[in-house]
């Protein structure tokens, strides 16, 4: 982009239900590893790199994940680049994109939004890059753009966007270049449907990917949704800074009503053109959909982990911490975690937002947390707990810091297994390395830090008549938590 006025908006406020028990609140698909080394949302940080110089990217997420996506920034950029706006509540996408176009335009007034979720998968950079290229003139224009994937089935679950005469999208045209004005939105259709839209050749799927200029936007949701446009314009006029990321205001945000980008602008507006791109994108929607993108084996399956079948086909089978033996099984989801184990037939996998609602009625914390959970100066996880102790592995990367607090209701022990771990005792201050130890009385103020170069892994023991992370007061916070 010679011009230097492309502005990627990455979208990560996602839950990633139906990828469950992979896939938690607080910790969604975006930042899991599913097809490659790096996480859905590094894949999609590292793609803006083949598009050439463009504006650093603004990424619109929730408060709970600020800390996982500012340090995949910084896993993606040598210098710190980006900036992470926090949606207070959660809007849906049309309100989402007016901050970030809001934004964009502070920086630079001609900025032209890419704007992208956090959790798809394209394989062919290239061909993004060539559709990107393709759509920019049209954007810099005032067209609305989206990007319709050239379908090479008849999904029904995916909407799809019917293309204005000329336009031939059928499978195998993969020179496919320019664009075409949208002749009409079509919500997910029958097989039968999706059989015909495939066969004429003028139909995409709707990839949920957009670019236009951030004025035009803000003019068509003017149009359209001045209802969202002010609220979101009164919100972020009172946004704050805190560390790296810049604060929505809470009370006037949760007042904007709720819509996604399609209702709310592409399928009112005039100026929507659709620009084909075929470049082995997913969704990743389901494990169906992680089946169909992943290498399979001579029977047709997908094994990720420790596994071994017997007389097995078509299945995906993902072990996380066991061994995962499988025999005489046919089309089937088998996904196994340290606390959770899915088993569906492969054509239901849809429904698996079901098992995770059944999950929240129980009060259960299955569909919210792994056991391993992250936190902005490491992780840890559960490894033994009965009903007045608990055990845990601590991780702390170097530099990380946990807050200055104390418990109630709880007594600590620390032994560490690797590293070195500065500790704050009431007064006092140690050192600890490997194979060292130290006591938490109930009630005394204490820290725990990593000096080092390397991480710090320590085992935690608790003891105490209430072990919940509720009974936590803090005095200081390098993260500023309070």
């Amino acid at each position: 982009m010679s011009q230097g006025l492309l502005t990627p908006v990455i979208l990560s406020g996602g839950s990633g239900t139906r990828l469950w028990p992979l896939s938690r609140e607080a910790y969604p698909k975006q930042f899991l590893s599913l097809v490659s080394g790096n996480s859905l949302l590094a894949e999609t940080i590292n793609r803006l790199k083949a598009l050439g110089p463009t504006a650093s990217p603004i990424v619109v997420s929730n408060e709970e994940h600020r800390f996982i996506i500012a340090a995949t920034l910084q896993q993606c950029f040598s210098e710190p680049e980006g900036e992470i706006l926090l949606e207070p509540v959660g809007r849906n996408t049309a309100p989402a994109i007016a901050l970030a176009a809001l934004q964009a335009l502070d920086r630079e007034p001609g900025a032209v939004l890419l704007v992208l979720p956090s959790d798809h998968v394209v394989k062919n950079v290239a061909a993004f890059a060539k559709a990107v290229e393709a759509g920019f003139g049209a954007a810099m224009e005032g067209h609305m753009v989206t990007f319709g994937i050239v379908p090479d089935t008849p999904q029904t679950g995916y909407g799809y966007i019917k293309a204005a005469a000329g336009l031939n999208a059928r499978p195998g045209v993969n020179e496919l270049s320019g664009w075409a004005h949208v002749d009409q939105f079509v919500e997910k259709p029958d097989l039968e449907t999706a059989r015909g839209y495939v066969e004429s050749g003028h139909y995409l799927w709707n990839s949920g990917m957009f670019m236009f200029r951030a004025d035009r936007y803000l003019e068509e949701l003017e149009k359209f949704r001045p209802d969202i446009l002010q609220a979101c314009r009164a919100a972020y006029a009172q946004k704050t800074q805190d560390l790296d990321f810049i604060r929505i205001d809470k009370e006037i945000f949760s007042e904007c009503p709720s819509d996604s980008i399609d209702y709310a602008v592409m399928e009112q507006t005039d100026a929507a053109v659709v620009v084909p791109l075929d470049a082995g994108w997913s969704d990743v929607g389901s494990w169906s959909a992680l089946w169909e993108i992943q290498a399979q084996d001579a029977q047709g399956n997908v094994c990720k982990g420790d596994v071994i079948t017997e007389d097995a086909s078509g299945c995906y089978l993902h072990s996380d911490s066991r061994l995962v033996a499988v025999l005489g099984m046919r089309d089937c989801v088998i996904v196994e975690t340290d606390d959770v184990v899915l088993v569906a037939d492969k054509d239901r996998v849809q429904d698996v937002k079901k098992l995770v609602a059944r999950v929240k009625e129980q009060d259960r914390p299955e569909h919210r947390f792994h056991k391993k959970v992250h936190r902005p100066w490491g992780t840890y996880e559960g490894i033994a707990m009965s009903e007045r102790f608990q055990v845990k592995r601590i991780v702390i990367k170097p530099g990380g810091r946990l807050s200055l607090q104390k418990h109630h209701h709880r007594a600590e022990h620390w032994v560490v297994v690797k590293g070195t771990a500065k500790v704050t005792r009431g007064v006092d201050e140690i050192l600890l390395t490997e194979d060292q130890s130290t006591y938490i009385p109930l009630g005394v103020i204490h820290r725990l830090e990593n000096p080092g170069v390397i991480p710090l892994e320590l085992i935690e023991v608790q003891t105490g008549a209430y072990l919940g992370e509720d009974d936590i007061v803090r005095y200081e916070d390098t993260y500023g938590r309070s």
